[in-house]
């Protein structure tokens, strides 16, 4: 996974209007730059969700929030109306730029009960999927910080604090 203060790989991918949008385009700006692993799933819909109710702090600290997942532009333009999101979603569909930044990971999938599966079903075995990380790319193009396996519950506190410190420091 990249770190703090290496370059933050430029890209260009399609929002879920289909319009490019280069990291490169956004210089001068904070951007905090989120990895979902799939649109509508029940943790990224309620990390997306959160981001958009605080989208008043963000704007207040200056930062413009890019959500990235491995989803069609179709599907994360659903995503978008289906929960009035309207802040910028991305779609990787060949996952380019979730191992640019290394976060498209060997995963396992989940066994027994407790995951709602047949005891024993699926194990052992594994996929490739985005594991959920958060990047606070500063207006110079750098990695100011990193979230690994951020929580959807605390995700906005997390790095709303983490702006906000960033700031005192400049």
């Amino acid at each position: 996974m990249r770190a703090e203060g290496q370059a933050a790989p430029d890209f260009t991918l399609p929002d879920q209007n289909g319009d490019e949008v280069s990291l490169s385009d956004l210089r001068g700006q904070t951007i905090v730059l989120y990895f979902y692993p799939r649109a509508d799933t029940p943790g990224c819909t309620a990390q997306a969700c959160s981001v958009r109710d605080h989208s008043g702090d963000y704007a207040a600290a200056g930062a413009r929030v890019i959500g990235i997942s491995p989803d069609t532009v179709e599907d994360v333009a659903e995503f978008a109306g289906k929960y009035g999101l309207e802040f910028t979603l991305l779609a990787d569909a060949d996952h380019k730029v979730a191992e640019a930044y290394g976060t498209w990971i060997e995963k396992q999938r989940p066994t027994g009960r407790a995951s709602g599966a047949a005891p024993g079903s699926n194990y052992g075995k594994t996929y490739w999927g985005v594991q959920r990380a958060t990047f606070i790319i500063d207006p110079e193009g750098q990695i100011a910080r990193v979230f690994p396996k951020v929580s959807p519950q605390t995700h906005d506190e997390v790095v709303l604090d983490a702006i906000g410190e960033l700031a005192a420091q400049a």
